[in-house]
């Protein structure tokens, strides 16, 4: 009796570690932390660009959370704070962060040189939350801008185009401190920013959000640790002589050291009336995630045979699958070299897809 009584306990303690071990999402749990939310409010008279964020204007945003490391809860929260604030008016987006630092430094001043080879600030912003066809911005303490528009992320292949220009961007630096001046010690340093809808819109259509409107977008504070030679800031070497690893802190935690991952960006959701109600994640974004469970699985996969899978089940995965309470369908087309994912809401039958370049569609 007593064995019996053992066993059933041994079971009971079992039980959930073997229910966890079967979540399809086991081992990518990293990728799949809830993002942040920002909900933008609507201005009539835009806040003055000059690196100043006492404008009053900026009293009808809330500060973001502190930015934290770009792996999250993987590695130490930051030393040092940064949060950010957003507003949106009729042609433009606005953006204030505060950057606090001891040593305010910036050697770069030429326009579109590796601004993030100096610490720095970026936004990275996808009016159309495809993953493709997104937007980065970097820009130092001296305010000199890197500016760059991806056609799909790295990891896809993707081209750079580094001669892109957004067309009325303007921003503005103010320094609590001084730059380069390595004597005293320094608050930190602000920046403001416009980005007009025009300058981030592809074809003819500008992207200008309506109430409701959902946008990608995440930011990242670029810190090396340094000492000072002779005056100057020379960022700190390990034992072969190179450079020791930027920190990489941001607002939505990516849960991997790479920015590129728009699918890991924040909701910024755009709010033009006085309604009070808080973000809700919309349905279709919480169907994508078992879309990008089967893109992470098969790239898996793909380095592993060098071919992708066929099955869902031997991804772990099933074809009905319950969202938000809502019966789905997930089905899987692949040939060696390409993919196409679908889930498709039982109901409605609306069906959002994915392809081996994740890029997602309805």
């Amino acid at each position: 009796m007593k064995t019996l009584s053992r066993l059933y306990l041994l079971l009971l303690f079992l039980l959930p570690l073997s229910l966890k071990a079967q979540s399809p999402f086991n081992g990518f749990e990293n990728l799949f932390t809830v993002p942040k939310n920002y909900i933008i409010n609507y201005v009539k008279v835009p806040p003055v660009i000059d690196g100043d964020i006492n404008d009053a204007v900026w009293q009808q945003a809330q500060w973001t959370d502190n930015f934290l490391d770009i792996e999250g809860d993987l590695k130490p929260e930051p030393k040092l704070q940064t949060n950010v604030k957003m507003l949106w008016g009729d042609t433009c987006i606005y953006i204030a962060a505060k950057i606090h630092d001891l040593q305010v430094w910036a050697y770069i001043k030429k326009h579109d040189q590796i601004v993030f080879l100096d610490n720095d600030f970026e936004v990275f912003v996808s009016p159309t939350n495809s993953t493709h066809q997104y937007f980065e911005l970097e820009f130092n303490a001296r305010n000199t801008v890197f500016d760059l528009l991806l056609n799909k992320p790295y990891r896809n292949n993707g081209n750079p185009l580094f001669g892109w220009n957004p067309q009325g961007l303007r921003s503005a630096v103010k320094i609590q401190g001084t730059l380069n001046n390595p004597k005293d010690v320094d608050k930190g340093w602000t920046i403001e920013i416009a980005i007009p809808y025009r300058s981030i819109s592809l074809g003819n259509d500008i992207q200008t959000p309506v109430d409701g409107t959902l946008w990608r977008i995440n930011f990242s504070r670029v810190e090396w640790d340094t000492k000072v030679v002779n005056g100057n800031y020379v960022k700190l070497k390990d034992d072969k002589g190179n450079n020791l690893p930027e920190h990489n802190w941001v607002w939505s935690p990516q849960g991997v050291i790479n920015m590129h991952y728009p699918e890991r960006w924040g909701y910024l959701q755009f709010r033009k009336t006085t309604d009070t109600a808080g973000f809700k994640i919309p349905y279709a974004e919480l169907q994508k995630q078992y879309l990008w469970l089967v893109y992470y699985k098969e790239k898996k996969w793909y380095d592993e045979h060098h071919t992708y899978n066929t099955d869902l089940r031997s991804l772990n995965l099933t074809p009905d699958l319950s969202v938000s309470n809502r019966q789905n369908k997930l089905a899987l087309e692949a040939t060696s070299h390409q993919f196409m994912a679908f889930i498709t809401d039982e109901n409605d039958h609306i069906t959002w897809s994915i392809n081996q370049e994740g890029l997602i569609s309805r």
